[in-house]
């Protein structure tokens, strides 16, 4: 298991890395970041900020986000984890 620190080496943060997989998940359940903010209890703005890696969530927040997107809490970091791996992977092949 690859232990990832919140801001790694490369530059890759998993704020942002949170917000790519936030954005994604809600654009294709064609979800506005005001249906999103409040199907989970958040305001647009908040949600604004997630998604540009300007804020990070609190696990909480992690929770509430994953019932208004209808997917398991650990689903959610899975696709942070995975996005961060290809964005990583990247970087390798990159510096290579």
């Amino acid at each position: 298991m690859q232990v990832i620190h919140s801001k790694d080496t490369e530059g890759i943060t998993l704020g942002k890395a949170f917000g790519f997989v936030l954005r994604h998940l809600r654009q294709v359940q064609g979800l506005s970041q005001e249906s999103l903010g409040f199907e989970s209890g958040y305001h647009r703005t908040y949600i604004s900020l997630l998604e540009r890696g300007q804020k990070s969530p609190s696990l909480q927040t992690i929770f509430k986000l994953s019932k208004a997107l209808r997917i398991e809490p650990a689903e959610l970091i899975k696709h942070v984890e995975s996005h961060v791996n290809t964005l990583l992977q990247k970087k390798e092949s990159i510096d290579d």
